[in-house]
């Protein structure tokens, strides 16, 4: 049987980094074992249901090209639909199908209706919790004949449909992450399978929603392992043979609690804001609870696909790690073309009000001069607006100790007065021109290396260490250097 895996969200809101991670697995298992990946929209909770929430998720997904092969998609003209031979995709489209199969159920004796408030339920609970007791439905309903089931439904007393496990049995399943796995009923609740309002539970819909769309591995996170064993036992009671389960590790915060956005960001939109590149972000998440077998730490999204396997997945949470994410992100800024790079930075440089809409084509090699410089110290795109400020400001506060003091050497008003000299003779302030004019300097005043440069670019810059020096300069141009220079002299040299 080919394989056959499916990422399953709830539209409540935005994208966390741990779905997207779970997306990440199920893509890379389906195509490194050519099998599918399936999008199915799991919005049966409908009070938590978030507008716009689908198109965000899938918008999501397609920046970090996490594509599924069927599944809701968005088309061309900006609306959802569905494509595969199995839908619908979304829960809330397969009311009648769950209907269908819940009275196949209660006609197996494998549920039954509750007719309990929650009244009566929460008293249940709390004399078990008094009595040092496991918390659960006491059964009183499970007896119910159906004469009395159908009186009760005929009273219009509103009722929900329950799962009826057996007394007192061990339900084992093989995890691929966790091993073996063993639950006895004794500590299991019998679970809601339809709620009052007609909707099915997630652990109803996702049983019958599996089995119906061929599903054979259902990779998800560690939180659903509790729940398992019932899905196990739906899926027997139906007589349907379960899938293969892998639950993943929790992503962690420092602390090794897990990541929550009461310590910083967490949803992937926040990181598409602040010009993370999606290559960077898969990369990362990808090393979050898998390792390769050897120590490459930098993937494509096609190495990933060649090299992910379950077998290499932590059993212990990963911790996300922002320094580390920022170093694959800088990579990523570094190796990406230039004009991919300036093109991504410059709407950060028109929202900080660096560069205007309509200036962008006539600057842009200008500004991409600008990319060229400063991305090398670059952990995401949005910092370039705290960075350029060094060619568009000729006032400026000397960055630190050690660019004061290079500026206090005995030797450096004479070294500036002839540089000035030099950059007022040249025409064209080019990398070229500005390497020669820095040689002929160094024949004229006998100062080389740290004692040449970082004078000249404290004066240019007001740091006293930076970028290539030449290119700067060409960016800076020449009315723009001799301001900086005569401002320096003026105010920042005693």
């Amino acid at each position: 049987m080919s394989v056959r895996v499916r990422f399953a969200p709830s539209p409540t809101g935005f994208v966390h980094i741990g779905s997207l991670r779970t997306a990440l697995y199920n893509y890379l298992y389906a195509k490194k074992n050519g099998g599918k990946y399936i999008l199915r929209v799991e919005d049966t909770d409908q009070n938590r249901y978030v507008e716009g929430a689908i198109e965000n998720m899938l918008g999501a997904m397609s920046w970090a090209k996490v594509e599924h092969d069927e599944g809701v998609v968005i088309s061309e003209d900006g609306h959802l639909v569905q494509r595969g031979d199995f839908g619908p995709y979304i829960q809330s489209e397969r009311l009648s199908i769950y209907k269908e199969y819940i009275e196949k159920l209660i006609e197996k004796r494998h549920a039954y209706y509750c007719f309990c408030s929650k009244e009566r339920i929460d008293q249940v609970r709390e004399e078990q919790k008094s009595q040092g007791l496991t918390q659960r439905y006491d059964g009183f309903c499970r007896s119910l004949s159906k004469e009395e089931v159908q009186a009760k439904i005929g009273n219009g007393e509103s009722y929900v449909v329950r799962l009826k496990l057996p007394e007192n049995k061990d339900i084992a399943f093989d995890d691929v992450i966790r091993g073996n796995v063993v639950v006895n009923t004794s500590d299991m609740d019998d679970q809601v399978l339809i709620k009052s309002d007609g909707f099915p539970t997630y652990h109803f819909a996702v049983v019958v929603d599996d089995h119906l769309m061929g599903i054979t591995h259902v990779i998800r996170g560690e939180e659903w392992l509790i729940s398992t064993p019932k899905h196990v036992y739906t899926f027997e009671a139906f007589g349907w043979e379960a899938p293969k389960y892998a639950h993943l590790p929790n992503i962690l915060n420092s602390d090794k609690k897990k990541l929550s956005k009461r310590q910083g960001d967490v949803a992937v939109e926040d990181f598409m804001q602040k010009g993370y590149l999606p290559e960077a972000l898969v990369n990362y998440i990808a090393l979050l609870g898998w390792s390769p077998e050897d120590n490459q730490e930098i993937f494509s999204l096609e190495e990933l696909e060649q090299k992910f396997s379950l077998d290499r997945v932590s059993k212990a949470g990963g911790v996300f790690d922002i320094n580390k994410l920022n170093w694959v992100n800088s990579h990523y800024i570094k190796e990406k073309p230039l004009e991919k790079i300036t093109d991504l930075s410059i709407p950060y440089l028109v929202k900080s009000g660096y560069v205007k809409e309509e200036e962008i084509e006539s600057k842009y090699d200008w500004i991409k001069d600008i990319v060229s410089v400063l991305r090398v110290n670059l952990n995401n795109l949005s910092e370039i607006s705290e960075k350029v400020d060094l060619f568009f400001n000729a006032e400026f506060q000397l960055e630190d100790a050690e660019a004061v003091q290079v500026l206090e050497d005995e030797q450096v008003p004479q070294l500036i007065s002839v540089f000035i000299n030099k950059i007022e003779k040249l025409d064209i302030i080019d990398e070229d021109s500005v390497k020669s004019l820095l040689k002929e300097i160094q024949k004229e005043t006998g100062l080389k290396g740290p004692k040449l440069f970082k004078p000249i670019r404290v004066a240019v810059t007001g740091k006293a260490h930076g970028p290539d020096l030449p290119l700067v300069m060409k960016i800076l141009g020449k009315q723009n250097i001799l301001s900086r220079i005569n401002y320096v002299l003026n105010n920042l040299i005693s």
